[in-house]
């Protein structure tokens, strides 16, 4: 099974960056696309981004365009999510996340990573 453990979170001021950063152990890592997930408090987990397993397509939530990019190691194992202009409504635990193909679908992807806290003050 892949393991998955992100890092990177921590707060922030809004207008802010912070790069979030994800290994993975297990499965080949490249045999996977991968996904991020977010979560604030007492709302349901949303999709953020996506990235196949070449990195060649990525997918992105309309509210996070533009400032958040996804990219991936597949050398180092790693998938990361560089984010930017960060806003508060961004606050939230961020998860990534293995699936078979990049989705927006949260039930497509069958690993995931505890989670690292991401806050943004404004």
């Amino acid at each position: 099974q892949v393991q998955l453990v992100e890092s990177g979170g921590g707060l922030v001021q809004a207008g802010g960056s912070l790069r979030l950063s994800c290994a993975a152990s297990g499965r080949t890592f490249s045999s996977d696309a991968m996904g991020w997930f977010r979560q604030a408090p007492g709302k349901e987990r949303e999709f953020v981004a996506a990235i196949s397993r070449s990195g060649r397509t990525t997918l992105y939530a309309d509210s996070v365009k533009g400032r958040f990019t996804i990219s991936r190691d597949n050398a180092k194992n790693t998938v990361y999510l560089q984010m930017i202009n960060l806003k508060p409504e961004d606050t939230a635990v961020y998860y990534c996340a293995a699936s078979r193909t990049p989705t927006m679908r949260r039930p497509e992807y069958d690993r995931w990573g505890q989670g690292t806290q991401v806050t943004v003050s404004s």
